[in-house]
């Protein structure tokens, strides 16, 4: 099963080294990493989609992983209320007459064209991982030169008692 990890880790040299090695001696599938600065710059959140055969797994990931020193928290938030988010530029090869066909494809995905070339257009998308794999399926056809996509990206949406506790504040 695919589970989504997300870690907040202190910017320093070797931590994402570090925690993909307790991952790799652990034997676990990293489908996708993604690591970016947070508010102050000397902290980092890294997402990690990983795949495990039970929920002990997962739990022995974070406590292997919560003993790292770099590591302030991590959280397992596949089953909380999130918004995960992936960009792909996707590299297709057209033809004049096929261009006004791939626009017309990729409107309902809200992506955008952001290069175009004698022989191939870039289509960015971002979206949840269905949503970017079922655009490059309906590219396929067409030829698709490359690929290139980010991985995961995720946030935990707030709590409906956050919500609450804050709407009194603003009132």
């Amino acid at each position: 099963m695919k589970r989504i990890v997300t870690a907040t880790v202190r910017n320093q040299s070797g931590v994402l080294n570090r925690i993909t090695g307790v991952m790799s001696r652990r034997q676990f599938n990293i489908e996708s990493i993604s690591v970016g600065h947070m508010e102050s710059s000397n902290e980092s959140r890294m997402t990690f989609v990983v795949h495990v055969d039970n929920l002990q797994q997962i739990e022995q990931l974070i406590k292997q992983l919560h003993k790292q020193i770099d590591v302030l928290k991590v959280s397992d938030i596949t089953d909380e209320a999130m918004i995960a988010r992936e960009l792909a530029l996707i590299k297709v090869a057209t033809v004049q007459a096929t261009r006004a066909e791939i626009y017309s494809l990729i409107e309902p995905f809200r992506a955008s064209v952001i290069d175009v070339g004698k022989d191939s257009i870039i289509v960015q998308v971002t979206g949840t991982q269905d949503k970017v794999e079922a655009l490059i399926e309906l590219l396929r056809p067409y030829g698709l030169k490359e690929i290139a996509r980010t991985g995961v990206t995720a946030f935990t949406r707030s709590t409906k008692k956050q919500e609450k506790q804050q709407m009194m504040i603003i009132h």
